[in-house]
Formats: C-alpha cells, structure tokens, sequence
C-alpha cells in the first residue's frame, strides 16, 4: 500500500514539475512568440490604438493624423488631403502594415524605434512613448499644382531643392486614396485592398521612385558632360550632319534620328536639337568604360538613399557588358536606350548635378520633427550624396541646357524672367507608335532652387505630339513657377 502511494506521489510530482516547466515556458521562454503570434490580435489591437504623430507639410499642411474613434482601436488614422499626397504619406492599415513616410518615420511616430528589417505588423503598432510630429520638406501648394498638371495621365513628377535634396514636389499617377486602408472594418480595408491590387493600372505604385523607366534624351547630359570628363578634345569637335548612323559589328543596323531629321555639329549643337546620331558617336567617342563611370559617378546603379522604403536603381550598362553589347550598345546607351533605365527620382538628381555644381546633395522628406506642443526637437542636416562630376563640367553642360530652353526642343518650359536650363526626353516603350515624354530641368539657372523630372507614360503617335518638349515641358514649367513663386 506504501509502495503504491509513493509511486502515485512520485508521478504526482513528476506531472507538477512538468506542468510547472509548462507554464514557465509559456510565460518566460515563449511569451514573446506568443505575444507577436499573427493571431494574437489583442495586442496588436492595443498598440494599434495608441498614440501617433501627425505629418505636415514644409507650408504648415496636414497631410496624417489621428482622430479619436468610439470603437476598439480608439484611434482612427485619416488622410485630409487623400489620393495628391498618397505617393508621399503611403499608408497605415491594420491589416497590411505602412509604405511611405508613414514607414519611413515611424519609429518618430510612435516614439519607439522600429528594428531594421523587422516587418511585422506588431512593430509598426508598438505602444507609444514619446510621440513626435514631422514636418517634411514637401510644399502642398507645389505638390496639388504638380498634381493637377499631371491630370489623370500615367508618370511622375519629382521636384527637389538641388542645394539641400529636399524634395519639394513629389506625384505618381494613378494614385489612390489611402483612407479606406486605415479603416477599422478589416472587411472594408481587404475589399479596397484588394481592388487596388487588381487594378492594372498599379495606383500603389509611387512610380516617382520606385518605378524604372528608358530615359531618352534627357540621359544626354550625362553623354554630354562625358565629354568633358573624358574627351576634353571631343568639346570642339564637329559631328558631320547626318540622318542616320551606321553602326559597326551590328550586321547592317543603323541609328537614327528623330522624325527622320539631319543634324550635326559641336555637342553645343547636338544637345540643343536633341540630336541622336551625333550624341551616339559622342558616346562612342568617349567609350564604353569612360560612360559606364561617369552614369554612376551620376548615381546610376545605385539606390538612392532617400528617406523612404524601397527605392529603386536606375540602370546603365557596366564596362564588361559592353564587351558583349559592343558598339551599337554605346551608341543606344549614350542615347539613354537599351538596357538603360532611371527613375523620375534619378534623371531629377541629374538635373540637380548640374544645377549644384557637380554635386548631388542626398535626396530626402524630413525637415524637422517636433513634440506636441510644437518645439522642434530635430532637424534633417543637408549632405553631399556623391559627386558626379566638376565645377566646370556642370557649367558647361548648364550653358547648353539654358540653349536648350531657348532656343531648342524645351521652349515650352521656359518662364518670363527666370532663366531655365532643361533637357527633353522622348524615349522608345518596346511597344509600336508609342513613347515616354520627358524632361529634366532647374531655375532660376544663375542660382538654382528648383531642379526637376516629369514623365509622361506612353505617349500615342511618333510626331512632335508625343515629345517631351510637347508634353512633359509644360507641366515642368508649371511646377517651377510654383516652386519659385513666379
């Protein structure tokens, strides 16, 4: 009977200490687990409903806050200015996290910092500290002008500071209003969720910086300041005038020129008219290796690193790849064809190159953030991103870029008494009859304060119609004006 009782005490003792190693585990070693287990909403309700910093405009706009709600969140997020400024606010939903600046910033938000890499909903919802406020370097009145300039047409159009990399103006279009995404009916979120997803025209997509398009003819201010960087004699050269360029190792292909025009000339000229035959032999002057370096001197090949999520690469060519494309990869290369591709984000950098003397100041939104009673407790401090190339580089290509506004392919973006320099782009889709109009450019060309890319997607008819002189130029001006107050 002894033994029998003792054999029950024993597995008696044994069950507790294993029920007790049981709920030790569950409360000590798995309680982190647990408590960020996707099914776990409770805890996720709670860190969703805590306090979140509001983000403003450089010009005093709102542009997120957070309204009390009489539900179980407490708190509901709200867009006032809905769709114009989605590309830069991104969103914040319960249900599928945050993009944008509400991602970028949100360690400043919650006042708690957000681990690198970690994505999980949990962390974007954690409980709030020390909330803060951030201002961006974004002007609203610029942005709804660029926005109404753009219209309902696919493309881009980024606006930035090329003394600071402020950016001033940033529109993708589509967009979408990212209200419905915040919404406290995860029923009513997944229906516009999913409805953004379907929609083939991509509204979720901020195409100012994630989206990679052939830049055409506004890459030839990086062929053209080559040229100086690694030709000095090609400068004064004189290109015969052509209307074709025969290619070499290309089994009879030939290059030709807008509309089937001749041209030639110094690269003053060759600029001015947007002329491709003579900008092709300009880049095979320089080289393959030599245009390789100087696009990634420009910052091609590289991610921008701009304060928000996912920015994209432009492409060019790198030296070894052109050994396999060999001369008639230059040529369409130096012509910003091919295999070359560059954000609206990246071909504004180059426009801000040349307009900040060679230098390209690091592209970013934040300018200050403050604490709820409005003192400012930090400030973005500008700095050099990369020099793409010299003093005397960049005023020479900037001489030709004010020709370009005057009297060539961009008249349409000059403004009465400010002197623009810019650059026009119409650049081949892959699909017949059909093309990107660009342009890049800045003002006031002297002193700049504004340096610019528009792309206008997919464009109809090979005419002048379909150009970025057409097209992208006087949406550019538009926005420049408004960005100089002119």
């Amino acid at each position: 009977m002894n033994d029998r009782i003792q054999r029950l005490g024993l597995i008696l003792g044994v069950a507790f200490c294993l029920l007790l190693a049981a709920l030790t585990r569950l409360q000590v070693v798995d309680a982190s687990k647990l408590q960020n287990d996707p099914r776990n909403t409770r805890g996720l309700t709670e860190s969703f409903s805590s306090d979140r910093g509001s983000i403003q405009t450089i010009d005093g706009t709102l542009i997120a806050n957070s309204d009390v709600s009489n539900d179980e969140f407490k708190r509901q997020r709200h867009y006032p200015e809905g769709a114009v400024f989605a590309p830069v606010t991104g969103y914040l939903s319960f249900t599928y996290g945050a993009d944008g600046a509400e991602r970028a910033f949100n360690d400043v938000l919650t006042g708690g910092a957000l681990p690198k890499g970690d994505d999980s909903l949990r962390q974007l919802f954690q409980k709030s500290r020390h909330t803060r406020d951030v201002t961006l370097t974004v002007n609203a009145a610029v942005q709804r002008i660029a926005a109404s300039a753009l219209g309902d047409r696919r493309g881009a159009v980024v606006a930035l500071d090329p003394t600071t990399g402020g950016i001033i103006a940033m529109v993708s279009s589509p967009t979408y209003d990212p209200n419905p995404l915040s919404a406290h009916s995860q029923d009513a979120v997944r229906t516009a969720w999913d409805g953004l997803q379907n929609d083939k025209s991509h509204p979720l997509l901020p195409r100012a910086y994630r989206e990679s398009y052939p830049p055409g003819s506004t890459f030839k201010v990086v062929t053209a300041s080559a040229a100086f960087d690694h030709g000095a004699d090609l400068t004064s050269k004189v290109y015969p005038t052509l209307k074709e360029l025969p290619l070499p190792h290309s089994g009879g292909r030939s290059l030709h020129n807008f509309g089937g025009e001749r041209c030639g000339g110094t690269i003053a000229d060759l600029l001015r008219v947007s002329c491709n035959t003579g900008m092709a032999s300009v880049g095979l002057d320089v080289g393959g290796d030599n245009m390789s370096a100087e696009a990634q001197a420009f910052g091609f090949d590289n991610k921008p690193p701009i304060d928000l999520p996912a920015a994209a690469a432009s492409h060019f060519p790198t030296a070894p790849d052109f050994k396999r494309l060999l001369e008639p990869g230059i040529a369409f290369s130096s012509i910003g064809q091919q295999d070359v591709s560059a954000t609206p984000l990246q071909m504004a950098l180059v426009a801000s190159a040349i307009a900040n003397g060679g230098i390209i100041m690091t592209p970013h939104l934040m300018d200050h953030t403050s604490s709820e009673k409005g003192s400012i407790l930090s400030r973005y401090k500008p700095s050099e991103w990369r020099t793409a190339t010299s003093g005397a580089t960049a005023a020479a290509v900037k001489q030709m870029m004010i020709d370009v506004a005057r009297r060539g392919t961009a008249t349409r973006a000059q403004i009465p008494g400010i002197t623009v320099a810019a650059k026009t782009g119409t650049a081949q889709t892959g699909t017949a009859n059909t093309s990107h109009a660009w342009l890049i450019a800045f003002a006031p060309a002297e002193a700049p304060k504004v340096a610019i890319a528009v792309i206008v997607e997919s464009q109809q008819g090979t005419g002048d119609a379909a150009t970025g002189g057409r097209v992208a130029a006087p949406i550019a001006q538009q926005v420049m004006k408004a960005a100089l107050g002119a």
